[in-house]
């Protein structure tokens, strides 16, 4: 995932933002929307941080966000076991409207 897709998707991000940095007002981050250098700013700005540890803190922030999103797309994925289940009742389904249809 890079920043370009964070950015697009900020209005389910900033709530995991907020968390991470909870001194940052809702308003900040309605200007902040996504935009990965305003962050960086603004982290300096309310936390008295150095730029080269507010881009640490981002890419930290970054990465476990990957993580995390990688994690809940998979748990949406359908098993194999779902699948075959699904495609065994369909073939039957389909047989047997083959027969009544054949009568």
């Amino acid at each position: 995932m890079n920043w370009d897709q964070i950015e697009g998707n900020w209005k389910q991000v900033k709530g995991r933002v907020k968390e991470k940095w909870g001194q940052f007002t809702d308003d900040d981050l309605d200007v902040l929307a996504g935009k990965r250098d305003q962050l960086v700013g603004k982290l300096q700005e309310r936390y008295g941080i150095a730029k080269a540890e507010a881009e640490r803190q981002v890419v930290e922030f970054r990465t476990a966000y990957e993580a995390e999103y990688e994690k809940s797309k998979g748990a949406r994925s359908p098993s194999c076991r779902d699948t075959a289940s699904w495609n065994s009742w369909r073939s039957g389904f389909t047989s047997r409207t083959t027969l009544v249809n054949s009568s």
